[in-house]
């Protein structure tokens, strides 16, 4: 069904001509949705919210492109792609993300070529992280960012990069490995991410080894509630009385159903997606599938409500729901999505320690 305003948007973005325009564009759209989390459905929300970020990050590189060839540095030398990981990569965006982000780009033809790509394409990444702060997404905390040069990489390099991640499984290297998993493309060349991704595919748990450490960190973080159904707030500081929704409902279950996509070589990276390939692949049955998109669904919109404003009045996500928002009404549902957080955690655990031994 057509929706003009949707269309409207679309246009207003695709046509801006400076940074300044779609930072108001975003800025202005974000505040009719935050005023629809409440009564619109979740899934039209998280949908509207993340096709508004694609928008304005692709339309962002656009304008650092030609910021380049502005500054002589003429065209891209070779195909590339922008890949998002993280919430980005998974659509699962709020209000408030931060750049979590990558470079992919052709094998060069020759040493020469090379060096032009790495020149070129270190100044495009910068340009576009430079950018997209300035219209309002901070760069990732752990440097997981195009502007970092582990993560702005030819084809090649980024297959060998995959491939010593895979033999040298360290902490670091395997949460490498599951943020890569997340990887989607926003711009460019799709055909190079694909690549990557298959790349990533053809050597994913080959190794019991690999296996324990991914759900070493895949079961990192605990589902907050406890062995007599309780909730587990917040015990001290000004967040007393709060539930971190971040850690402790949201990522658990997204580490969950991932880990469980990987195992069954599925490539989706949207966790609502991953759980109905999940079910047409037989692994889960229409039952299991259904209460994992509603306790899903359910945690997406109070990650969406944690989002107070700060000092400057600009809005930021804390990723815990308040005290004073766990109202009796609240409180009975989320215990039920949580403990079907807590199921999908034990599932991933059984089957990875069924197929490759316990840790």
């Amino acid at each position: 069904m057509s929706n003009p305003q949707r269309e409207k948007r679309l246009l207003q973005i695709a046509v801006a001509d400076s940074l300044e325009l779609l930072a108001t564009i975003r800025e202005s759209e974000q505040s009719r949705l935050a005023a629809e989390i409440i009564s619109s459905p979740i899934h039209t929300v998280v949908d509207e919210l993340n096709e508004l970020h694609d928008a304005l990050i692709a339309r962002t590189i656009e304008l650092a492109e030609i910021e380049l060839a502005r500054l002589g540095l003429g065209a891209p030398p070779v195909p590339y792609a922008y890949l998002l990981f993280g919430s980005g990569g998974r659509s699962e965006q709020t209000l408030n993300s931060d750049q979590d982000s990558g470079l992919v780009y052709a094998n060069p033809a020759n040493e020469e070529q090379a060096e032009a790509c790495r020149s070129y394409y270190e100044q495009l990444a910068a340009a576009i992280v430079r950018s997209l702060v300035t219209i309002g997404y901070p760069p990732c905390e752990g440097n997981v960012i195009a502007s970092n040069a582990d993560w702005c990489l030819s084809l090649s390099e980024w297959e060998n990069k995959i491939d010593r991640w895979f033999a040298e499984p360290t902490w670091e290297n395997v949460r490498y490995l599951l943020i890569a998993a997340d990887g989607r493309p926003i711009f460019g060349d799709l055909m190079f991410a694909t690549q990557v991704k298959e790349h990533f595919f053809n050597d994913m748990l080959s190794s019991p080894v690999i296996a324990r450490r991914m759900l070493d960190n895949t079961l990192r973080h605990k589902v907050l509630l406890g062995v007599f159904g309780q909730l587990l707030r917040e015990r001290y500081g000004d967040d007393a009385g709060s539930l971190d929704i971040k850690y402790g409902a949201y990522i658990p279950m997204v580490n969950a159903i991932r880990l469980l996509a990987l195992r069954n070589g599925i490539r989706e990276t949207s966790t609502l997606r991953r759980i109905s390939a999940l079910q047409h692949a037989g692994v889960l049955t229409i039952g299991e599938a259904e209460n994992a998109s509603q306790a899903f669904s359910f945690f997406l919109r109070l990650r969406l409500l944690a989002t107070v404003a700060n000092e400057d009045g600009h809005t930021i996500n804390t990723g815990k729901i308040s005290r004073a928002r766990l109202t009796k009404e609240l409180v009975s549902p989320l215990k039920k999505a949580l403990r079907t957080g807590k199921y999908y955690q034990r599932k991933v655990e059984r089957e990875m320690n069924g197929r490759f031994g316990g840790r």
